[in-house]
């Protein structure tokens, strides 16, 4: 890949991937810019309007290493939902595939991943760190009437851009 950007008589690739893998270190995700270099990441996107799912993935991705391959998926959907104006999510605009220890690589059929997007999207919002609390608990969470002319809180959990 370097002898593109070493010569002067060859060019760069010209486009940008991403590309997983897995090895006896672990999973590994690089991104191949279009000028021929290229860079490691835990959670990246490109592509058009992806700097809103670089924004939710960076606020996101210190969870990674403990999350299940559930909340993974759903990480992703929802990402991916953040680069939409608009529109609707749905199987026809996305692609699922899954790699990992013990797991040969594969890709999720059109069904499945309509599944999927519905049981999350009924939620409308973003899933949470841990187990959704029950709803008794929700309601003791929630300020009293004393608290409520503060105005919305702070966001606290959200991450600096640069990681």
């Amino acid at each position: 890949m370097q002898v593109c950007t070493q010569r002067s008589w060859k060019r760069p690739y010209g486009v940008g991937l991403l590309v997983g893998g897995l090895d006896e270190s672990g999973a590994h995700l690089y991104y191949n810019c279009p000028s021929g270099n290229y860079f490691e990441y835990q959670a990246f996107a490109i592509g058009s309007r992806s700097q809103a799912a670089k924004t939710y993935l960076e606020r996101k991705f210190e969870g990674f290493m403990d999350s299940s391959r559930e909340n993974l998926i759903k990480d992703a959907l929802f990402a991916l939902r953040e680069t939409l104006q608009g529109e609707k999510l749905t199987s026809a605009i996305c692609t699922i595939s899954v790699l990992g220890v013990g797991e040969a690589f594969h890709i999720l059929d059109q069904e499945t991943v309509q599944g999927l997007i519905n049981e999350f999207e009924v939620v409308g919002e973003e899933p949470p760190a841990d187990e959704p609390p029950a709803p008794d608990q929700a309601s003791a969470a929630e300020p009293g009437p004393a608290s409520a002319d503060q105005g919305p809180p702070a966001d606290q959990g959200v991450a600096p851009m640069d990681i």
